[in-house]
């Protein structure tokens, strides 16, 4: 098995309202250790962890509109040409959920392009919170991004009522095939989870079980568990 492969599309990620410099410190030593695809945490902390990151090739990878996704098209601007200046790599935004069920794709399609935008040359993935979403609104946000500047869809915050399943990923491909990639957040227990979702379709994993997901992979560990939303 090609460990690295896997390694290469985890998000390792910390998010919690109390989650303090020591605890942001270690994520980045992890993410080092385990050569992960990135750190992502909240805006605060995008100067700790670059400096942390210094000459590693993680990237660093933040939030902005989190986790609720309702603040103005303004603030979500604000916050992204604020999050590249302080360094950020990659940016997770929070789509507008209520105006995506009310299926505002004009509204939808102009934040994220503003946003995207904002970001340059950065990575833009935007979280559609699918824990919240009816089948079809699940097929429009899937419309939304292939109309949009986007780079990827990602499925959760990881902070509402559950996380990815694997339906969600095989729909999102299903629909979004090889013209914007996928990303997996939250309910990914097991190294055979992260497996199932890349088999799926999944790009890109976001996780705060990185590590664990990648020791079960080293120790050929199995589990019964399944995906089943939340961290």
């Amino acid at each position: 098995m090609d460990i690295k492969k896997y390694t290469q599309m985890i998000d390792h990620t910390k998010l919690s309202a109390n989650a303090s410099k020591q605890e942001i410190i270690e994520l980045c030593n992890e993410a080092k250790e385990f050569q992960f695809f990135s750190v992502c945490i909240n805006p605060y902390y995008i100067d700790l962890a670059k400096k942390e990151l210094s000459g590693s090739n993680v990237k660093v990878c933040t939030v902005i509109g989190f986790p609720l996704g309702q603040n103005t098209t303004e603030s979500k601007i604000f916050e992204t040409v604020d999050a590249i200046q302080k360094g950020a790599d990659e940016v997770d935004m929070v789509i507008n959920i209520a105006k995506l069920k009310e299926g505002d794709i004009d509204y939808c399609v102009n934040e994220i392009n503003l946003i995207k935008k904002a970001c340059k040359d950065k990575i833009l993935k935007v979280i559609v919170e699918t824990c919240l979403l009816t089948e079809e609104e699940k097929v429009r946000a899937c419309n939304v991004i292939l109309k949009s500047d986007a780079d990827f869809i990602k499925t959760s915050t990881g902070f509402s009522t559950g996380g990815a399943t694997f339906e969600d990923i095989k729909l999102f491909k299903e629909n979004v095939k090889n013209d914007k990639l996928i990303k997996a957040a939250g309910g990914i227990k097991t190294g055979s989870d992260l497996i199932k979702m890349v088999d799926l379709g999944a790009n890109r994993i976001g996780t705060s079980r990185g590590v664990s997901l990648i020791n079960d992979l080293l120790n050929g560990e199995d589990s019964k568990n399944s995906a089943d939303g939340g961290y």
